[in-house]
């Protein structure tokens, strides 16, 4: 799904006919990290502000795949921002150390439109990585499409001037069906008046129901069997013979493609929970903040109409 946004300064950005040397696929992940910092920024200084960030992934000939990100610290210098490269150095250290087989692609940040400052901190990136992608995030677009451009460099004549451009790049979303049941129970679990269940909820209660079944015809049958060693009732051989036949089936729980399937689920499962948790705690925060920035003028309000009559 790609998209297209008016561009404020035209001076940036190629002509129409320059085509991206690359396809991006994105995931879901990365727009959730990118709006989650923002949105924490924002409730921090009580206004909007820019965010910058780097993206990781993996890069297969000319398909890029974004699949995360991480913060990234810059300074303000007479209007230029400017890149902590030593911070930079540290993240990647650590984020390499989890993801050894993630790369780093580009940077990201919010914003409305392209402008030469973007070009600027393209230049920076740049030196870390010769071909880097671009992704702008506009949070305040009123838009039912996702506000997310991904763009690329290249360099053309300006007035006979070597001069770098952006290219805007199509991408497209690549959800897996662990991320869309994610996504899906994260949204339904930030919104507080919520009553309706998520899939995951759906999926977990019937397993949940179906082990529990279990759990007691297993405990019914063991009962069996020790009436009958024990001599309370008398000895049926065709049962006997079908509860031999299901005691092969269980042992398969104690094999090591069950554990690591089983421990993987309960890492997803896990994860999906903290994810909703602090999706949740943003949300409280954000309208505590916002109740507490209302309060607040209308208290200094009073107080300056107080000052005007007496």
């Amino acid at each position: 799904m790609a998209t297209s946004m008016d561009v404020d300064k035209p001076s940036v950005v190629a002509s129409a006919g320059t085509a991206g040397s690359v396809s991006v696929s994105l995931h879901p992940l990365v727009v959730m990290n990118i709006s989650e910092h923002w949105t924490r920024v924002r409730a921090q200084e009580g206004k909007p502000l820019q965010v910058l960030g780097a993206l990781i992934g993996k890069q297969k000939g000319r398909k890029i795949e974004v699949m995360n990100s991480f913060e990234l610290l810059f300074d303000v210098v007479e209007d230029d921002i400017v890149i902590d490269r030593e911070y930079y150095n540290t993240k990647e250290d650590q984020f390499k150390q989890v993801f050894s087989d993630l790369d780093f692609l580009g940077w990201y940040t919010t914003g409305e439109g392209l402008n030469e400052s973007d070009i600027k901190v393209h230049k920076q990136i740049c030196e870390i990585n010769e071909s880097p992608i671009f992704l702008k995030l506009n949070p305040l677009a009123k838009t039912t499409e996702l506000p997310v451009n991904v763009y690329e460099s290249v360099i053309d004549l300006v007035n006979g001037i070597a001069t770098m451009l952006f290219v805007e790049l199509s991408y497209t979303l690549a959800t897996e069906e662990a991320e869309r049941i994610g996504v899906d129970h994260v949204a339904r679990m930030a919104s507080s008046e919520a009553t309706e269940n998520s899939t995951v909820s759906e999926h977990l209660t019937a397993q949940h129901s179906a082990i529990k079944m279990l759990h007691s015809r297993v405990k019914l049958l063991l009962e069996y069997i020790k009436a009958t060693e024990s001599g309370q009732i008398p000895k049926n051989h065709e049962i006997l013979r079908e509860a031999h036949s299901l005691c092969h089936r269980l042992p398969v729980m104690n094999t090591s493609r069950f554990k690591e399937e089983f421990y993987n689920q309960c890492n997803d499962v896990s994860l999906m929970t903290y994810l909703g948790s602090i999706t949740k705690g943003c949300d409280t925060i954000n309208q505590f903040v916002n109740k507490f920035n209302v309060l607040y003028d209308r208290q200094g309000m009073g107080r300056r109409m107080r000052g005007l009559f007496f």
